[in-house]
Order: structure tokens, then C-alpha cells, then sequence
């Protein structure tokens, strides 16, 4: 069956009956049917006999070539088409000149069919070992992304020039196949072929997109030997090639040295500027840009509204919106959609849909998604949302970025009706759009439903990876999270800062293993990101909230910067670790360097004034913040400084806060009273406390138990019995104590009075022994902490299996003699359990690190750093 090229949409220029009469075929099938149609030639020869005298005469010839060539220069395509058309059945001569147009109008009018049909022309007549028309078609099946056949016609070719070399490695190029199209220079040099200003230009293209710029560098020197560094378009790559490489000095260098310097030449310095961050240098270059007199093209008026964007220079944008419309390129959607996204940027939301509503029909997918993601920047998922399914109904169909924008939207958005339409388009498996996805659903809390979305992710990036870790950190699933980067370390995938500093915040949970935090800041030093500014600031975290507060404080003094985050951590780290002083004197050295500070960094502050002791420092402190810096306390505030004033027995100050505020107090403000009323024994206030925390949280144990103990201290144990038994009659469990410990990576658990571990007759055995030790000591148990109608007997028993004392006496017989300890606990330390340990440090030699509910307690030499303000 004969193909035909299509022309119902081509004007004809000449009438004729049939285009070519022509099979569809591959090169090497072009051969044989080259010879198969040898004999319509011959069939044909009477007709063209009639005009041979006129037809071969070579200024017809030349006409004809004259008018194709003319047509392909002003990119009238389908009349060049048609010309050869007609020019071809009436039997007129066509040699290579003619060919070779032709084949560049295929290209340009990406018709495969028509161009393959021309191709088993020039075999048939004789033409493709025409250099020139053999360069053509490389350039032509190259351009319609049919790469192989391009391959196998340029090795197919006898001669070759440099033409030919550089249509080849062009199209590689344009293809993406970057690898292929440095062989092909590699090759080209090797074979003795001296490269051209074009060959340059592209290699150096190809390098800045492989970002190989020591190679760029090679080609640099190889371009001054061969006097191309005085070309334009060359310079214009060797500038484009560094700047993407974030070499700024040399591309300004080979900016200044060119002689003749084109609009291209001054947009990819200022555009290159942008890209680097170097906005001011930009602006600079833009102003010189216009004191030289150089016409402002539609890629510089984008690049210069660009740069509005990133410097959010609201009155630059509207400037340059005013000359847009001046020069008569109002009407470009590069733009009109860049100006957009810059109003956006500036907030201005009403200037922006202004614009975009201007646009009417020559709204793009480009166009909505901008307005939708500024809708998104500026805290508007509603109508975010809205224009989303006004972009469907008008029937535009969104794209990967539509698709990765909107996702943030929910709940304005429904997320399980954007995933159905996300697989219906088949975009689940792209990296953007699955990343997006997976992370609107840990934001939900479903985490399953997160981590099938990742395992369709067709190719997963680090971006891909990093955020399905992220979100394991983000629910303390350390596991899940150890998981994810170790299959991400065995796929090949290089983690970046950003992966480790989502495990290492996953490592600060009670769960994570001490060692694991340690083994991933050993690897991301391996890796060469112990430094980077997030990885360094989650390592501070990490160890000040895991007990380590001396190599949180070595990795703080390392920072080369710290951002706020750094700073609090390092402030908290100290207060929850009973260096009160310590951790006023970083805050002092905020103040000194005049450092923005938060309501965080003023929680770390009075609670290290608490922990410590310090109430005068802590009133100071707290009046500096509302009246000198204005930052209004916010309920986690209040709550210290109800605990500053409890522990030092100011009850009634503590009241007056509370009787002060702005606001109903929460949960926190109640509970931090009643414990301060249950240590006081003032039951008048312990029942106010205990009755508004009820009241807010009816199911919480602690108010009920609190209560409890606090009629059980002061022996009303009938009221006591009324509550107890008011958290059966309304199902409240109390919360039941543990302790953890980690000998050898694995993590061991107890509660009072256990006897399920392995070893629980050595460690009772080892209790006996250090209650004998503890007796020669001076210990005297406290039995006041029991709270159980028992006798004292009982009472000392009773202390002597708390679960923290188990946990303590299978660390000292499972780790050699001089490791410290630590263990951490679900409640807080009672105040003999607290004198005993202190006195184990002493007589043990080992210093003991207990996390309770509260804070840390660093035990050494029967002391605690806690000051006994535990």
C-alpha cells in the first residue's frame, strides 16, 4: 500500500494530482525500494522527454531553487512542500540543493511520513552520498526524535564534514542523550575533524546540562586554540556552561571579554545571576544592560520580572509591567503569566487574578497552575481550591505541577477524589506528584496509605525518599524510618542533608536507640553533611533531647551558622538538663549578637530559671519578654511560670498568674498547679486545680491520680477511695510506670515489682546487695512516697521494686564497671527513688543519666544536676 502525506491543511501553490508516489520505509528499506520503482522511472521517461530541453535546463533549475529555498527561509513550509510536490511529478529535475531543502521543511513541519518518503528519493536518484543531503538527514530524523534512524543514516554516509558531526551531536543533544553526544566529540576529534563554532557551542551546551564543567574547562582552552572565543554564540555557551556549574567569576569573565555582545548574551548573564541567588548583581547588570542601548527582547522582559519575583520588588515589577505594554508584548504569555507569578509573590493576589482574568482564551495549564500555587503562597487553599475545578470545567487539563500544587490544598480539596483523578492520568508514578501525594497523607496521619503511594513512584528521587522518611520521623516511627534509608542506601540513591536530618530527628523519640543517633551522625560525616546547616541543627536537638547535652554543646560550638532553632535547642537542651546557668548564658549570647528571639526561646529560659531555682532571674526574664521585646506569652509560658512560682512555695503568685491571663487557662496551666499542690499539700487549691483539669480532659489519668495522691499525702484516705473509685466508675485507667534502658542496642523494659526478664533473680540479688550498701550509706527510705494505706514495712518494699531501680540494677550486672547508665522513664522520678540513685552513683562509681516525664537527672559521685530542685 502506497502512504501519502497528508495536505488537507495545505493551501496548494501548484495543482497536482498525487504527492509522492512513495512507500513508508526505513533507510534500509528505502534501498530496495529505490530499485523496485526504477521501472516507473522508465515509464515516465516518454512524458519527460517531452520537456527535456526546457526541464534540465540549469536556470530552471536554480529558479525552482530559488523560490523552495525562499519559502523555507520564511518558514512557508506547506507552499515549499508543494512546490517540491509539483515540481518532482512533472518530472522537473531535483538535485541536492533541492533534497536538502525539503528535508529541512520535514523537519520543521515534523512530518515523519513525507520526510522517509524524500529519503527513498535521494536513494533512488543517486543523492544520499550528497554530503549535503546525507547532513540532512541526520538533522531531520534527529529533530523528530527518531534518533536511531539518524545514527544509522550518518554511518551510513561515506563522507562526512564537520557538518554533518555537529547535526549528529546536535541531535543527541536535543534528544537528551548526553553521554551519546560527548562520544560523538570524542569521536569527531579522534577522526581528524576540526570542530566549528557550532560544534562548540553545542558541546559546551551538553556539558553545562551534564554540569561536567572540568571538561567545559578542557573545551574552553580548546576553543581559544581554534579562535572561536571572539564568536557570539559561542561565548554565549561558555557563559551559560559556568554559570550552571556556579562558576560566576569565569563567566563574567568571558562576559567582559566579548567583543560583540548580543540580547542572548545578556540575558543568560542576568538569568544566570538569579539562578545563582546573586539578585543585586542582576539588578546591576540589568541597569548596564540599558545604559548600553540594547533592545529589550520577550526573554529579557521574563528573566527581569523574574528577578522582581525573587527579590519581591513590588514597584520593579509594575515598572516593567507599564513597558511591557508600551513595547507592544503585552499580549506574551511568557510574560504576562512571569508578571503573575511576581504579583503573587509580592501578596498582591488581586493584581495577579487581575491579569490572569485578562487572559481569556490564551490561558494555558502554564498560566492556571501559577494563580492556583500563588492562591497556595499566600494562605488561600479555598480559593485554591475553587480555581482548580474551574480550570477542569473549562476543560484544561492539569499537569504533574498542577497536580504536586493543589495537593497542599487539603482539606479544601478532597484528597482521595485528587488521587483517583491523579490515577486516571496516569501521574501516580511521577516522582513530583507521588512525592506531593505521599506527603499530603502523612499530613493526615495516614501513613499506609503514604507508603503505597511511594512504592509507585516510578523512579524515586532523594526528594521522593527524604519525604517518606520525613514522615516516619514525623510519627516517631523510628523503625519505619531506619528502614526507609537503609533501602534507600541499598538503591543506589545518595542521601542528601536533608534525608539525614529527617532520621536524625527521627532519633530523638524514646524509642530510638541512643546508638542509632550516633551511627547516623558518623555517616552523614562520611557523607560530608555533618555541617550542613539543617543536619548540624537536628544533631543539637538529637543529643540535647537523648541526654547527650556535652556533644549537643560540641556540635552547637561547631556551627558555623545557627538559626533560631539551633539557639533554643541549645537553651532548652541545658534547662532540661538542670544547667540552669548554662543555659541562661547562651541566651546572653543571643542577646548580645541582638538575635531574633520566639515564645520557644523564652520557654527554655524560665524553665531553666525553674529547674535551677532561679526566681528572681525567672520574674526578670519573663517581664523582659512581655515588656521589652512584646512577644505575648503564650500558654506554655504561663504554665512556667506557674511551675516557677510553685516550686518555690508562692502559691498564691502562681494563683495570680493564672487569675491574670488573657486567655482560659488550658490543661497544662491546671496540671502544673495540682502537682505543685499534691508537693505543697495545700488541698484546697489541689481540688480547684483537679476540677478544672476534669473538667477539660475527663478521660487523662493524671488529674485523677494527682488528686489522689494528694489526699493520700495528707491521709484522708476516705477521699482518696472516692476517687479511685470515680476513675472505674468512668473507665480511666492510670497510666502505669515503666523504664527502659539499652544494653548492646536493645532496649529492655520494666515495671514495679517485675520479675519477666531473664535475669530478674541476679538483679533482685543485685537490689539486696546495694540495699545494704545503701543502708551503710546513711539511706533512710522515704516511705511518705508511697501512697498505699500499708504498713511501713510494706511501704520500703514497695520503694525498693520501683521500675527505675530495676532497670538501674540490670545495667550495673549487664555493662562493665565505670560505663554510665541511662534510662528513661514514662513518670516522674518520686523523691526517694531520687536520693537512692544519687547515693548507687556514689557507691557504684557510675554516672547515671534518668529521663522522667519532666527532665533529665545527671547522677554523678552521689550527686544530681538537678540541684535536688528535681
Amino acid at each position: 500500500m502506497i502512504v501519502r502525506p497528508c495536505f488537507k491543511k495545505i493551501r496548494p501553490l501548484l495543482h497536482f494530482t498525487n504527492p509522492l508516489d512513495i512507500h513508508y520505509c526505513s533507510h534500509s528499506q528505502a534501498i530496495d525500494l529505490a530499485a523496485e520503482t526504477q521501472a516507473e522511472s522508465t515509464a515516465c521517461s516518454d512524458y519527460r522527454h517531452v520537456h527535456h530541453l526546457f526541464d534540465e535546463n540549469p536556470q530552471r533549475v536554480s529558479l525552482n531553487n530559488h523560490l523552495l529555498f525562499e519559502y523555507s527561509r520564511n518558514s512557508i513550509n506547506e507552499e515549499a512542500l508543494n512546490l517540491f510536490v509539483g515540481v518532482h511529478r512533472t518530472g522537473l529535475l531535483i538535485d541536492g540543493s533541492s533534497l536538502s531543502c525539503i528535508l529541512k521543511v520535514c523537519a520543521c513541519l515534523s512530518d515523519l511520513t513525507f520526510g522517509k518518503q524524500v529519503h527513498a528519493l535521494c536513494i533512488r536518484s543517486g543523492y544520499f552520498d550528497n554530503v549535503s543531503v546525507g547532513t540532512s538527514l541526520v538533522d531531520m530524523y534527529m529533530k523528530m526524535e527518531n534518533v536511531d534512524e539518524g545514527r544509522r543514516v550518518f554511518d551510513e554516509m561515506e563522507d562526512k564534514n564537520v557538518v554533518t558531526w555537529t547535526s549528529l551531536l546536535s541531535g543527541y543533544s536535543c534528544n537528551k542523550l548526553v553521554d551519546r553526544a560527548l562520544q560523538v566529540f570524542h569521536m569527531m576529534l579522534v577522526g581528524g575533524v576540526n570542530p566549528n563554532a557550532f560544534t562548540f557551542a553545542t558541546v559546551l551546551g551538553v556539558l553545562a546540562d551534564k554540569c561536567a564543567v572540568e571538561k567545559g574547562i578542557q573545551v574552553h582552552t580548546m576553543v581559544i586554540k581554534c579562535g572561536f572565543e571572539v564568536i557570539t554564540s559561542v561565548g554565549n555557551s561558555l557563559i551559560n556552561m559556568y554559570l550552571k556549574s556556579g562558576m560566576v567569576r569565569e563567566a563574567t569573565v568571558v562576559f567582559e571579554s566579548m567583543g560583540n555582545r548580543n540580547e542572548v548574551s545578556w540575558n543568560g548573564m542576568i538569568g544566570g545571576l538569579v539562578t545563582n541567588g546573586l539578585y543585586s548583581e542582576a539588578v546591576k547588570l540589568f541597569h548596564m544592560m540599558r545604559l548600553a542601548g540594547v533592545e529589550l527582547t520577550r526573554s529579557i522582559y521574563v528573566t527581569a520580572v523574574k528577578l522582581c519575583t525573587n527579590l519581591k520588588e513590588l514597584v520593579f515589577a509594575r515598572q516593567l509591567h507599564g513597558r511591557v505594554t508600551k513595547n507592544g508584548f503585552y499580549l506574551d504569555n511568557n510574560i504576562r503569566t512571569a508578571l503573575m507569578v511576581s504579583y503573587t509573590k509580592c501578596g498582591e493576589m488581586d493584581d495577579a487574578f487581575n491579569l490572569f482574568s485578562m487572559m481569556h482564551t490564551f490561558r494555558n495549564v502554564v498560566s492556571w497552575t501559577a494563580m492556583i500555587g500563588g492562591y497556595m503562597q499566600n494562605n488561600r487553599p479555598e480559593q485554591a481550591a475553587n480555581l482548580f475545578c474551574q480550570m477542569k470545567k473549562d476543560g484544561i487539563r492539569p499537569n504533574d505541577f498542577t497536580y504536586s500544587t493543589i495537593l497542599a490544598a487539603q482539606p479544601s480539596i478532597s484528597l482521595f477524589q485528587v488521587h483517583a483523578e491523579i490515577i486516571k492520568t496516569k501521574y501516580e508514578g511521577s516522582p513530583t506528584v507521588g512525592t506531593a501525594l505521599l506527603d499530603a497523607y502523612v499530613k493526615t496521619g495516614n501513613i499506609g496509605e503514604a507508603a503505597k503511594v511511594f512504592e509507585e513512584i516510578d523512579e524515586k528521587d532523594i526528594i521522593a525518599w527524604s519525604a517518606m522518611l520525613s514522615g516516619y520521623a514525623q510519627r516517631g516511627d523510628i523503625q519505619g524510618a531506619v528502614r526507609v534509608f537503609r533501602q534507600l542506601s541499598k538503591s543506589g540513591v545518595w542521601p542528601n542533608e536533608f534525608t539525614f536530618s529527617s532520621v536524625i530527628n527521627a532519633c530523638t523519640t524514646s524509642m530510638a536507640s541512643v546508638e542509632q543517633g550516633k551511627q547516623f551522625h558518623a555517616s552523614s560525616i562520611k557523607s560530608g553533611y555533618s555541617n550542613a546547616f539543617c543536619v548540624s541543627s537536628a544533631l543539637v536537638t538529637m543529643y540535647a533531647k537523648r541526654g547527650n547535652i556535652e556533644s549537643a554543646n560540641e556540635v552547637f560550638k561547631r556551627q558555623k551558622e545557627r538559626d533560631l532553632v539551633s539557639w533554643n535547642s541549645m537553651i532548652s537542651g541545658y534547662a532540661q538538663h538542670g544547667y540552669g546557668r548554662k543555659a541562661l548564658k547562651i541566651f546572653e549570647e543571643m542577646r548580645k549578637k541582638n538575635l531574633e528571639m520566639d515564645n520557644i526561646t523564652f520557654i527554655g529560659v524560665i524553665s531553666a530559671c525553674t529547674h535551677a531555682g532561679l526566681l528572681n532571674e525567672g520574674q526578670k526574664y519573663f517581664d523582659m519578654m512581655v515588656n521589652n521585646l512584646h512577644i505575648s506569652p503564650t500558654m506554655e509560658i504561663y504554665s512556667c511560670m506557674v511551675d516557677l512560682y510553685s516550686r518555690a512555695g508562692m502559691l498564691d503568685k502562681a494563683m495570680a498568674i493564672i487569675n491574670g491571663m488573657s486567655f482560659p487557662a488550658g490543661a497544662i496551666v491546671w496540671r502544673t498547679l495540682l502537682a505543685a499542690s499534691r508537693v505543697h499539700r495545700n488541698v484546697e487549691l489541689g481540688k480547684l486545680a483537679a476540677d478544672n483539669l476534669i473538667s477539660l480532659q475527663p478521660q487523662d489519668s493524671a488529674a485523677y491520680v494527682l488528686l489522689s495522691n494528694l489526699y493520700a499525702a495528707t491521709g484522708n484516705w476516705q477521699e482518696r477511695a472516692k476517687i479511685r473509685k470515680l476513675m472505674d466508675v468512668r473507665k480511666v485507667k492510670k497510666e502505669i510506670g515503666y523504664s527502659w534502658i539499652e544494653v548492646k542496642n536493645k532496649t529492655y523494659s520494666f515495671m514495679a515489682g517485675d520479675v519477666s526478664h531473664p535475669l530478674a533473680d541476679s538483679i533482685y540479688v543485685k537490689l539486696d546487695e546495694l540495699s545494704v550498701r545503701l543502708k551503710d550509706a546513711g539511706y533512710k527510705p522515704d516511705t511518705n512516697y508511697v501512697l498505699h494505706d500499708v504498713e511501713d514495712e510494706h511501704k520500703e518494699a514497695i520503694l525498693s521494686r520501683h521500675s527505675e531501680r530495676l532497670a538501674i540494677a540490670f545495667g550495673l550486672i549487664a555493662t562493665s564497671p565505670g560505663i554510665p547508665i541511662q534510662i528513661v522513664k514514662n513518670l516522674r522520678v518520686c523523691g526517694d527513688c531520687h536520693t537512692v540513685i544519687k547515693l548507687i552513683s556514689k557507691i557504684e562509681g557510675r554516672e547515671i543519666v534518668v529521663r522522667d516525664s519532666n527532665r533529665f537527672h545527671h547522677f554523678k559521685g552521689g550527686l544530681c544536676s538537678c540541684g535536688d530542685y528535681w
